[in-house]
């Protein structure tokens, strides 16, 4: 078989395009193509208008950051650093790179902000390798304590051949055993030391533990990219105040921007050290686009971060609360169940984590199976649990009597019983009530100019 040619194309392919404002319109076109319009068209409408998403490292950015991220700088290069460019053309772009570095260091209080690292992940890797030589030690949170991978021998890690030691695990307190790991950061003198992760609950001790690495010459690295919207919010304490000598994070969690990452510190040392690793050793290009979004959504978080992080909060609390009441084990209920934007549940009696999330996706709610402190290692393809995090459900409006009605629609699908599908026709009705984007500036893409806006969702008719 060959492609179409463009006569042959036109002539086999329609595609219908139904316009709100303008009426439907006959576009002919060729059918891969139809078929990549179709997916995006459908997915969009799925996750952004019908489902419950409560994936804890998701989140929505607002309409003014989707049209920021849209723009011509993702086809540009920009090797280097502000105004000392290995290209042309970047004159803008260096300004609003300035601009995020600014805005950032105002929202985290901290003098240095590397934003170039295009994930948390890559953010991880270029701290570790400034920090530790192929062969030297570093200090884990346990991944019983929700240690993200790339903290792990099993990833960025291991991958530049640093020895991976895990802190002891306290399971009354659901966080690292404080007294355990102190002896252990002065007897296996790390190069650094890794507290935050991924399944988070409660704020690791970061003062303590800065204390006993700084004795024995060590950096304390926290990765914030699970709460850095709480942090920049007020609502989870900042780790630079109590110790930490570097944040890593990534850009899109209960901060509502960009997938990206960045880096930041007190230390100009540090800085120059991370700011010369990132390029050439990790990235290249650090995908421009993102950064005028993030832009967008530092400064949505400016004015409205606050308020947006203490809704979390209370969301997470009585989504916990609520999902116990109706019989679910919910992960430290002595604790208070939760100071995050995460829930964790076992769910082994309903069948395990992935029978669990799979059931709920059917019915249009979204989580992902996770590993409890108590699970093997081999038990990740079918964990006992399933994590929930809130904060895109939060963006979109929720509030605690929206809490109750999630809870109420697990409690049909797990405890009653009840079809997913028809739970699913719930969910979608329910939905219909929170499709805007809240904690932002009310601003009408409409009233910009083209060059300004950016097409939202998609109708398809076939």
């Amino acid at each position: 078989m060959h492609p179409p040619t463009q006569s042959e194309a036109s002539e086999s392919y329609l595609l219908i395009y139904t316009n709100p404002s303008t009426g439907a319109t006959a576009l002919k076109l060729p059918g891969e193509l139809i078929d990549v319009l179709r997916y995006v068209a459908e997915h969009n409408r799925w996750r952004k208008l019908e489902c419950i998403n409560l994936i804890a490292s998701e989140n929505a950015m607002s309409p003014l950051a989707e049209a920021a991220y849209l723009t011509d700088m993702m086809h540009r290069y920009a090797e280097g650093k502000p105004r000392k460019r290995y290209y042309q053309g970047t004159k803008y772009v260096d300004e609003i790179e300035i601009l995020v570095s600014k805005l950032m260091g105002e929202l985290l209080e901290v003098q240095f902000v590397e934003p170039r690292p295009i994930s948390g992940t890559i953010a991880n890797a270029t701290a570790f390798r400034v920090l530790a030589a192929p062969g030297e030690k570093a200090v884990i949170a346990p991944v019983q304590a929700g240690a993200h991978v790339s903290h792990t021998k099993f990833g960025t890690l291991g991958a530049l051949g640093i020895e991976h030691i895990e802190l002891p695990y306290d399971q009354e307190n659901m966080n690292v055993d404080v007294d355990k790991a102190i002896k252990v950061i002065e007897e296996v003198r790390p190069r650094f030391v890794v507290l935050g992760g991924s399944v988070y609950l409660f704020p690791h001790p970061v003062k303590e533990l800065a204390e006993a690495a700084h004795s024995v010459d060590a950096k304390l690295v926290y990765d914030a990219a699970h709460v850095l919207g709480l942090i920049v919010g007020k609502r989870w304490r900042n780790p630079l105040k109590h110790g930490a000598d570097i944040i890593t994070s990534s850009t899109h969690k209960t901060f509502p921007g960009p997938q990206g990452g960045l880096i930041a510190t007190n230390s100009e040392d540090l800085y120059k050290k991370v700011s010369k690793a990132v390029f050439p050793l990790f990235v290249s290009n650090h995908h421009l686009h993102r950064l005028p979004a993030t832009a967008v959504t530092a400064i949505e978080m400016k004015y409205f971060g606050e308020a947006y992080a203490d809704q979390i909060i209370r969301n997470a609390k009585r989504l916990a609360e609520k999902l116990h009441e109706y019989g679910f084990k919910v992960l430290g209920e002595h604790l208070g169940f939760t100071q995050s934007h995460q829930v964790v549940v076992d769910i082994k009696n309903f069948g395990g984590g992935a029978k669990v999330a799979k059931l709920l996706e059917e019915a249009n709610i979204i989580v992902n199976k996770n590993l409890l402190p108590y699970d093997p290692p081999d038990a990740i393809k079918d964990p006992s649990g399933i994590r929930i995090g809130v904060q895109e459900m939060t963006r979109y409006g929720m509030k605690e009597s929206e809490m109750d009605v999630i809870a109420e629609f697990f409690k049909k699908v797990l405890v009653d019983g009840k079809k997913p599908e028809e739970v699913r026709k719930e969910v979608i009705e329910f939905r219909k009530n929170y499709t805007e984007v809240k904690y932002t500036f009310d601003a009408d893409l409409n009233l910009f100019e083209a060059l300004f806006r950016i097409p939202m969702i998609i109708d398809l008719r076939f």
